[in-house]
């Protein structure tokens, strides 16, 4: 793609990152085949391809950015599944990360539109005002139906039944190896997941300490930046990142880490690109470290091998493939080899590259076109009739778990499960039993 930016503009790093990234693409259209957006609403400019042609003009002329273009780019999931399908390699991801800073900084949204994100920042990264924030939508669903703004609906709806209380292991500290110390792994807890499930990093560190890791809670870690980073609120989510790059890198020089380790997966493609987000920044020897040091949970798993795998009962695991996995991280075959191994029989639904529709807060923030995209992955799950649901990311596990009877667990609470761990509370009772509900056929959805 020729692009026209001059020598002023091009000084920017960001535009010329942008550049680069433009001018890679060969106009192919390849990318529209995968784009959920495109598939659902079959509107050029809401395809990966479309979207291009709207940066490349906003940035090229300096515009402040229209209301078109706004909706197109809101309305983008983030999936980065054009990048796998992309036979150019464009990034899309740096491109689209740059169109959203761009439009926060130089376009007036309306002041309802305004207020949800301030709100949705202010909350969702920091697990005490989250848990709060849950108590009081949980006051408030009885009446969602008279609230008039969507997407203060799906937020009322999306409220769990109950929220867990904080796990033992959310405060900074060092668990040992269970046995000879084989690797020391800084995890990374998250934010929201603590507040939604924090049986989450519970199985986590029985499983990596079993497996002869001792494990690290660092102190003055938080949330990733991702949440705040994907609503283009630059200065937030670059706040977030720096102080887990300096206490990481603290943390390294102190007592050294083998791996970083991370099982929300929208965490580890915005912890994997640190390096990039401060590439220009004092920090910026200390963040590609911390990237370089990142692993998702399968990964370090695959790399340790699971031990002594036969404590679970074989039930039919139907493996969702996290968008920020699979197309974020091009981390495919992992979860499934270790589902596998700890002998679970693993399925995959069709269309396994789509989104699920959660995407951070965008199943907050697009509603409708959100909920259509869940009741289309769910479709594919249920007919392939699981009976429990597996994922890597707890946004997909809330999202998909609202429109299906069938248990979503996170991977690492099976893989904890089958070494020796207990049975993940989330599972009923009767999973897996002869003759139970969830061993017989699961209705489709139509």
């Amino acid at each position: 793609m020729q692009t026209n930016f001059n020598a002023a503009q091009l000084a920017d790093p960001a535009i010329a990152r942008s550049n680069e990234i433009l001018r890679s693409c060969v106009h192919c259209g390849f990318c529209t085949a995968t784009c959920p957006t495109y598939a659902l609403l079959g509107d050029e400019l809401d395809s990966p391809r479309g979207r291009i042609y709207l940066i490349k003009d906003m940035l090229e002329n300096n515009k402040v950015p229209d209301e078109r273009t706004v909706k197109h780019i809101d309305r983008c999931l983030s999936c980065l599944s054009c990048m796998t399908t992309c036979p150019s390699g464009v990034h899309y991801m740096h491109l689209i990360d740059h169109a959203r800073d761009y439009i926060e900084k130089n376009y007036r949204r309306r002041w309802d539109d305004r207020a949800l994100r301030w709100l949705l920042a202010r909350i969702l990264p920091y697990p005490n005002r989250f848990r709060l924030a849950l108590f009081g939508a949980r006051l408030a669903r009885p009446f969602r139906r008279l609230v008039p703004d969507a997407r203060l609906r799906a937020m009322l709806e999306m409220a769990p039944a109950r929220t867990p209380p904080p796990s033992p292991n959310d405060t900074p500290q060092v668990l040992a190896a269970g046995g000879e110390r084989q690797r020391r792994v800084a995890l990374l807890i998250g934010c929201a997941q603590r507040a939604l499930n924090p049986d989450i990093n519970d199985a986590t560190i029985r499983l990596l300490r079993r497996h002869g890791c001792e494990v690290v809670i660092p102190r003055d870690v938080g949330c990733c930046g991702a949440l705040t980073h994907h609503m283009g609120k630059t200065d937030d989510s670059h706040a977030m990142a720096a102080a887990n790059i300096r206490a990481l890198a603290a943390e390294m020089d102190s007592g050294g880490l083998d791996a970083v380790v991370i099982n929300t997966s929208g965490c580890g493609t915005t912890v994997k690109d640190y390096g990039h987000m401060f590439r220009n920044d004092p920090l910026a020897a200390d963040a590609a470290r911390v990237s370089a040091l990142a692993r998702d949970i399968t990964e370090i798993m695959a790399e340790i091998g699971l031990r002594d795998a036969a404590h679970a009962e074989p039930l039919r695991v139907a493996y969702h493939a996290a968008c920020s996995l699979q197309h974020g991280q091009q981390i495919r075959s992992a979860p499934k080899d270790l589902l596998k191994a700890a002998g679970f029989q693993v399925v995959e639904p069709r269309d396994s590259h789509l989104c699920c529709g959660s995407a951070g807060t965008y199943n907050l923030m697009q509603p409708e076109i959100s909920g259509q995209l869940k009741s289309r992955k769910v479709a594919m799950i249920e007919a392939i009739r699981p009976q429990v649901i597996s994922a890597g990311n707890i946004g997909c596990m809330m999202q998909i778990g609202s429109g299906t009877g069938i248990p979503v667990v996170h991977t690492a609470e099976l893989l904890d499960w089958a070494t020796g761990g207990p049975r993940p509370r989330s599972l009923a009772p009767g999973v897996g039993s002869a003759g139970s509900p969830a061993a017989t056929a699961v209705p489709i959805l139509r």
